[in-house]
């Protein structure tokens, strides 16, 4: 059997192509979300006054610079920015430990988009005004006028969102495992055995005599 496989081209101990790690795709996620957030908020602070707009479709899609003293979307008010810089932090801090155990190339991409869009905003809470870990994020992205104005970091921590739910309603974990079970309409594996369902118990219909009237 060596011999045809070797002949074949496809001996046994061939090894499969290297994959990249999934801490390596998280951190390459995270970067470029960073880089982009950075580079667009230092391009609309430069170039459009603050609550000046730029049309680009109508009141559709438009460009414009609003200070966000709260959380994504501008919710939560300004009151609480100190706590919003602290649960970034703690975000980020969860992110990078669970990255150790990350064997999922979607999750990878997941956790990076979260960890970058949460570093981008927090970048501006510690570096701008009106102080460190109380600075105002920068927003410029405004879809229609009935929906809060954004920023890339934002848009990359909703995406980040949305995939987390998709990859656990695959029952896909963090370290690339399926969670147990099959969910409805899956199919068994060709070599599962087959479920052990008990036959009901029926009374014997034939065994018994029906007395004549």
């Amino acid at each position: 059997m060596r011999g045809v496989q070797a002949a074949r081209g496809a001996p046994l101990n061939a090894q499969e192509p290297a994959r990249p790690r999934p801490v390596a795709l998280l951190l390459g996620v995270a970067a470029l979300v960073i880089a982009a957030d950075v580079i667009s908020k230092v391009l609309v602070v430069a170039k459009i006054p603050e609550r000046t707009y730029v049309h680009l479709i109508g009141n559709v899609f438009m460009l414009t610079q609003v200070r966000n003293g709260g959380a994504a979307f501008n919710l939560g008010g300004t009151s609480n920015t100190v706590v919003f810089t602290l649960i970034a932090v703690g975000v980020i801090g969860y992110i990078v430990r669970a990255a150790g155990r990350m064997r999922s190339t979607g999750w990878a991409v997941a956790l990076g988009l979260l960890l970058g869009g949460a570093a981008g905003n927090l970048i501006d809470r510690i570096f701008r005004a009106p102080g460190p870990f109380r600075g105002d994020v920068v927003d410029w992205i405004e879809v229609t006028r009935y929906w809060p104005v954004f920023n890339v970091a934002d848009s990359c921590i909703v995406c980040g969102g949305i995939l987390i739910v998709l990859l656990a309603l695959r029952g896909i974990r963090p370290d690339g495992a399926s969670t147990p079970g099959y969910r409805a309409g899956d199919s068994l594996p060709p070599d599962a055995p087959e479920p052990d369902i008990p036959k009901p118990d029926y009374p014997d219909s034939q065994s018994k005599t029906v007395p004549s009237p």
